[in-house]
């Protein structure tokens, strides 16, 4: 009996001194196994974990990857202990995210505002003040999850918010006031048409930095091997591409469903709840779009060396010869 207890916490042992905590649980070149990585870091009960659990999640972190993981410490410790790290802690640079901009509160985050933003839609006030909400809360989201190699500042960061709350305002209200002759239905569509053209203007323009100095680009074995613009294109585009997939079935099918709940007799007698029921309905869709949206495109992105600006190009090809052929970049979320 003992012999078989010895051999088991031996084999523990073995485990947890070779694990390697950055390695992704599951595969990341597979979109399945990308889906399964987000729905762990954007798990949205990660937010009731205390600071001192997240504290301790980072030194179990960072212990084990210094190979001085405590004794008694069991794989599974290890992969909870990653999850609280990638749920709170920028992948950059290893700082506690603030709590509104982490990606596991997009869903109780994003349910309340979309919620509200399609329940309100008819009147300008409601409009403009809805989508100055949402904004606000988009802007902290992409400043919190942005390259932290490329630094903006606080003019930056003003111009950003205040370029993307305008044309959201601008696409929100002008629609508003073009669909009033419209079916209802196409009124309700206006929400999802303004998010997403702030999101075009909102993303490039709070990570304006990386367009204009480059993102760090590496090698397989993450070796540095230069900046580039074209790559932060890539990986901002991407990000766009995401956000605005994280949000349309929500903000397009759910005012498919509140048009037909509301031709119902009991339904029109209960308005006060159309906003909350709409909120849990979108809280629905969010917490299977966030990480399915996040996972779209890989974390650590890549672009081929061909399609990198010649400078850096070449550089690579005079130091590495063929060995590179496609170069590695955090895209960021």
């Amino acid at each position: 009996m003992s012999i078989g207890i010895d051999k088991s916490s031996s084999e523990m042992t073995d485990n947890v001194t070779t694990f390697n905590i950055d390695a992704p649980r599951w595969d990341q070149n597979t979109f399945i196994g990308r889906i399964k990585h987000f729905f762990n870091i954007t798990d949205p009960r990660t937010l009731l974990v205390s600071e001192h659990e997240l504290d301790s999640a980072k030194a179990l972190v960072e212990s084990c990857r210094t190979g001085t993981v405590p004794p008694g410490t069991s794989v599974e410790q290890l992969f909870y202990a990653k999850k609280l790290y990638d749920s709170a802690f920028h992948p950059d640079s290893g700082e506690k995210m603030n709590l509104i901009g982490r990606m596991s509160f997009q869903v109780p985050g994003g349910m309340a505002i979309t919620g509200f933003m399609m329940q309100f839609y008819r009147t300008v006030p409601a409009v403009v003040f809805w989508q100055w909400v949402n904004q606000s809360f988009n802007a902290i989201v992409n400043y919190t999850n942005r390259n932290a190699a490329s630094p903006i500042s606080l003019k930056q960061i003003g111009v950003a918010y205040l370029t993307a709350t305008s044309t959201a305002l601008v696409t929100a209200v002008g629609l508003n006031l073009y669909t009033k002759r419209a079916p209802t239905l196409v009124a309700r569509w206006v929400p999802f048409a303004a998010v997403a053209a702030a999101n075009c203007v909102n993303i490039p323009l709070m990570r304006q930095q990386e367009l204009i100095n480059g993102v760090t680009v590496t090698d397989e074995n993450v070796n540095d091997l230069g900046t580039s613009r074209r790559a932060a294109i890539k990986g901002i585009t991407q990000v766009v591409v995401s956000r605005i997939a994280m949000a349309a079935p929500g903000m397009i099918v759910l005012p498919i469903i509140m048009e037909r709940l509301e031709k119902y007799p009991f339904i029109k007698k209960i308005q006060v709840l159309h906003a909350p029921l709409q909120t849990v309905l979108v809280g629905g869709f969010l917490l299977f779009m966030v990480p399915i949206a996040c996972a779209l495109f890989p974390q650590r992105s890549s672009i081929a060396l061909l399609h990198l600006e010649p400078d850096l190009r070449e550089s690579i090809v005079a130091k590495y010869g063929d060995k590179v052929s496609h170069v590695y970049f955090n895209k960021g979320l």
